[in-house]
């Protein structure tokens, strides 16, 4: 019997003529690795798709607070404060008064309007933090209605009333629970990641192909003129990639339930502290297998689930299977009857076989594949046992 601290997720996913990622001149990002350069999805376009996904499994689904990230919180605070029956002005005033006093950024106290409520980067803030700044700048609005002393007011409030908000951090919503929130703020409190996400990668060298569109105008057509309405190119990518993601589920169980990470599994922790990480867990396996990222949705259609998907639970260090493929597959192999997906499960098996020899990390596995394949100390099931496993074993907290 081990602990789960770790959960670690591979994936195998196929995506055929797409551009799932896209670097500053619109081409598909690459990456280089060993013998060869591969075509790569960024981890923040994956935890982006995973966090606003809707369907069964989405993460709006667990009734936990969510956060909204944008350069224009501070305007969503005024214009919240206005619907509470504040004047604009007020509104305005209380907003930039967070800001002078260092809540999100000091982006320039010598802005006005509408430019002195956007902040200098995105900022991530749970709706519970949104909502409590909103209440308590409504309520000094209301009893000082004059507009240096609210400032006055506001700025105080943050001072005296920081540890309040720092505590807010465990209603800083279930993104930053998972991917974590860096602010310089001097006010709001950063919090540590529990879901680290590698950039997936072609296990194969990049198969990259420049597309030539033209653009019909129906009009010109239709009276006979030749030629459209404009000429393009694009970059296509086709591939099979390796994912990688690792939950620390001590870590989750302290962002959702503000328990110290030392005592998540420590005796006599009930189960049920460990109920909503479970489910957490759970949902994730079904967005990583699920749902694809991608660039030119509507004209590519990139939609794939994993064909191949291990899960590794244990309270070593975690590892990733990426050296695996530091020398890429060839796309064809007379030696090997087998498809470039059994292929590469194949390597992936033997990296699991090798580490497992040389470190006898006492991991449990279970996985998922569309092919006839075998991985070392792991049984086979479907998607839907992988998650309730996954999920059982963060709850009960051994494995």
């Amino acid at each position: 019997m081990s602990l789960p601290r770790f959960i670690q997720i591979h994936t195998l996913h196929t995506y055929p003529a797409a551009l799932l990622n896209r670097d500053d001149a619109g081409l598909a990002k690459r990456l280089p690795l060993g013998n060869a350069v591969r075509t790569r999805i960024s981890s923040q376009c994956l935890k982006r798709h995973w966090r606003v996904t809707d369907d069964k499994f989405s993460l709006s689904k667990l009734d936990v607070p969510m956060a909204i990230r944008s350069r224009g919180t501070l305007e969503l605070i005024s214009q919240r404060i206005q619907k509470n029956g504040i004047t604009a002005a007020l509104a305005q005033v209380a907003a930039e008064a967070l800001r002078d006093a260092g809540l999100l950024d000091k982006g320039g106290k010598d802005k006005k309007g509408d430019d002195a409520l956007k902040t200098g980067q995105a900022v991530l803030m749970g709706l519970p933090e949104i909502d409590y700044l909103v209440s308590r700048c409504t309520e000094l609005a209301q009893s000082v209605p004059d507009e240096k002393m609210l400032k006055a007011k506001v700025i105080s409030l943050l001072k005296d009333e920081k540890k309040n908000i720092e505590a807010l951090k465990h209603g800083s919503g279930l993104e930053s629970a998972l991917f974590g929130r860096m602010v310089t703020s001097d006010i709001l409190a950063s919090r540590e990641a529990s879901v680290s996400v590698a950039h997936a990668f072609t296990v194969h060298q990049a198969q990259v192909e420049n597309d030539y569109f033209t653009v019909v105008d129906d009009l010109m057509q239709e009276s006979g003129e030749l030629g459209s309405a404009g000429i393009f190119d694009t970059e296509l990518a086709s591939g099979l990639y390796y994912g990688y993601v690792v939950v620390d589920v001590s870590q989750l169980v302290e962002n959702l339930e503000g328990i110290a990470a030392k005592d998540c599994f420590a005796d006599g922790m009930p189960a049920e502290r460990r109920e909503l990480a479970g489910r957490v867990v759970q949902h994730l396996i079904h967005l990583i297998a699920t749902v694809s990222p991608g660039a030119k949705r509507g004209s590519t259609a990139p939609f794939d689930w994993a064909k191949f998907m291990l899960v590794e639970v244990g309270d070593w260090q975690p590892r990733s299977l990426a050296g695996a493929f530091y020398d890429a597959l060839p796309l064809e192999d007379k030696t090997y009857a087998g498809t470039i997906r059994q292929r590469a499960v194949m390597r992936m098996a033997q990296e699991i076989s090798a580490m497992d020899e040389a470190y006898g990390a006492p991991l449990a596995r279970r996985f998922l594949a569309l092919d006839t394949v075998d991985v070392p100390g792991a049984e086979r099931v479907n998607l839907t046992k992988l998650g309730e496993w996954a999920n059982e074993i963060v709850r009960q907290g051994a494995c």
